[in-house]
């Protein structure tokens, strides 16, 4: 009895290292190629400009003299991007995400259960932004990291998921002092492209724990007491201020593309209402953008 015991234990831990042995290589011709491609990267940062001389004074050279200096760091990233992955697996995302052909990628890829899979350096450009623009920036790639969780955009996000980027947003910001009014989503970069992390998201919690900026409730929903014990928020305009700011240049304050200004209301209301966001602003949409902006300021 005591042999067999020991027998299946034995079995057990076989079978469980061939499955991790098995799990690892599966992306063992991807991580070579990638590591290739960073060395071809890293070529670049190494070259050493030639100047007008050495270049035989050809039409295109500017440099007179090169002169090293070593008063010099990488850039780091200024924004997090987050996105769901509207696909229907992690393995699925991976899958997308190392195949050439689809030109995309993301730093950070995180699962159901958690998990997170990180799939760049984060000094590297990662092509998750696409085309978009935030204040003056129109180049979201060059100064972001990007983090995918895998989601449909049709279901709330799990428990693990959101603890695991709360854990993975807190190294972030720490590493690299990244303000807290620039974590924000793709559709927030491209109204009238994207509408993920969707309405599921929890930006009211990110904001609480410091990524990303929310209004103040007590402003926007002010109370007064109907009953002994009972408070309900005011629902009438006469609280709004007289001066308010026109609706448009309070959302470019805050930095959305407003080009296409229906877009641009979408995608707030994506961010900070989450609901009904295919209507037109309400007056309770306009005191949460009123109080919003001027944190951007």
């Amino acid at each position: 009895m005591r042999f067999h015991k020991i027998l299946s234990v034995l079995l057990f831990v076989g079978i469980s290292l061939v499955f991790l042995s098995c799990t690892k290589d599966i992306y063992k011709k991807n991580n070579k190629a990638h590591k290739k491609s960073v060395k071809q990267t890293s070529a670049l940062i190494k070259e050493i400009p030639k100047t007008k001389a050495e270049l035989d004074y050809d039409t295109l050279s500017i440099t007179d003299e090169w002169v090293g200096t070593t008063n010099f760091s990488l850039r780091k990233p200024n924004y997090v991007i987050i996105h769901h992955t509207a696909q229907d697996s992690l393995a699925q995302t991976i899958q997308t995400f190392i195949l050439p052909r689809t030109q995309v990628s993301s730093h950070y890829v995180i699962g159901r259960e958690g998990e997170i899979v990180q799939m760049l350096n984060d000094y590297l450009r990662s092509w998750h932004a696409g085309k978009g623009r935030w204040g003056n920036d129109t180049d979201l790639n060059s100064a972001s990291i990007g983090i995918e969780l895998d989601n449909n955009g049709r279901e709330p996000f799990t428990t693990s998921q959101i603890e695991s980027l709360l854990v993975l947003l807190k190294r972030l910001k720490w590493k690299y002092a990244i303000p807290t009014a620039n974590f924000i989503g793709h559709s927030d970069i491209a109204p009238s492209r994207k509408s993920d992390p969707s309405v599921y998201f929890p930006w009211k919690k990110l904001a609480e724990e410091g990524f990303g900026l929310w209004y103040d409730e007590e402003v926007v929903f002010p109370v007064v007491s109907h009953q002994e014990n009972m408070f309900l928020p005011i629902e009438t305009t006469d609280s709004l201020p007289e001066n308010r700011l026109d609706p448009i240049l309070a959302l470019r304050i805050i930095g959305y593309d407003v080009s296409d200004s229906k877009a641009a209301i979408r995608s707030f209301k994506l961010h900070f209402v989450q609901r009904d966001v295919e209507s037109e602003l309400t007056e309770t949409d306009k005191r949460i953008l009123d109080n919003l902006y001027k944190k951007y300021l």
